[in-house]
């Protein structure tokens, strides 16, 4: 089987983080190419790791070396941690659009975006309008396959503290499927799971759906 290579955004996070290590110890990939805001120290010396440092807001410096054959984004913040609402739909919609659409430019053939549950761009609640605005527009950027997954509340040992996101997965643990806690291994596994398939058109997996498509 021919060899892929991968480029990912996002990987200093608990999705991310997943995702990155899945794709290194899979014999489906040659090379993976980080995108990222600050080096990943050690863990970026990995043979097949090729890591880029860069400013999301200045990525077109870089657009070149955005190229791989499949693309994992998994960039997010909160409103608390980014300072503002402006400041999450920086991080959270601008930087993941401007991502997909240079790796598009460059020849990419899959890409596959940590959404959220209940992303619409109709939505009254600002988080899910903004996860949803960013769906909208990969959807509109045609691309040959595409996967949105939509997690409800990402379950995990993170390295910042999110006490919110703690108590909603500890009282959401027991309640109906689709609102349940979805471990991060999971989401990473779906995604990936998904881009070694390369279906055609948007696939997008909902929070119950995650572990099924993870295998």
């Amino acid at each position: 089987m021919t060899k892929r290579t991968a480029l990912i955004a996002g990987a200093s996070g608990l999705v991310g983080g997943e995702c990155l290590q899945r794709l290194l110890a899979s014999g489906v990939y040659s090379k993976v190419t980080v995108v990222t805001r600050r080096s990943l120290g050690a863990a970026a010396k990995h043979a097949k790791i090729r890591e880029i440092v860069v400013d999301f807001a200045q990525l077109d410096s870089v657009r070149a070396d955005l190229r791989a054959d499949h693309v994992f984004c998994a960039l997010g913040t909160t409103i608390r941690k980014a300072g503002s609402q402006a400041k999450f739909r920086q991080v959270d919609c601008e930087y993941p659009r401007r991502f997909a659409e240079l790796a598009l430019a460059n020849g990419a053939k899959h890409f596959s975006l940590v959404s959220a549950l209940g992303a619409s761009s109709k939505s009254g609640v600002f988080y899910s309008r903004v996860k949803g605005e960013l769906e909208d527009a990969l959807r509109a950027m045609k691309w040959p396959s595409l996967c949105l997954v939509r997690p409800s509340v990402i379950a995990g040992d993170r390295q910042e503290s999110r006490p919110l996101e703690r108590l909603s997965e500890t009282l959401l643990r027991f309640g109906p499927a689709t609102y349940r806690p979805v471990d991060a291994g999971k989401i990473a596994a779906a995604m990936i799971a998904t881009a070694q398939r390369e279906p055609r058109g948007v696939t997008v997996i909902e929070s119950r759906e995650i572990p099924r498509v993870a295998g």
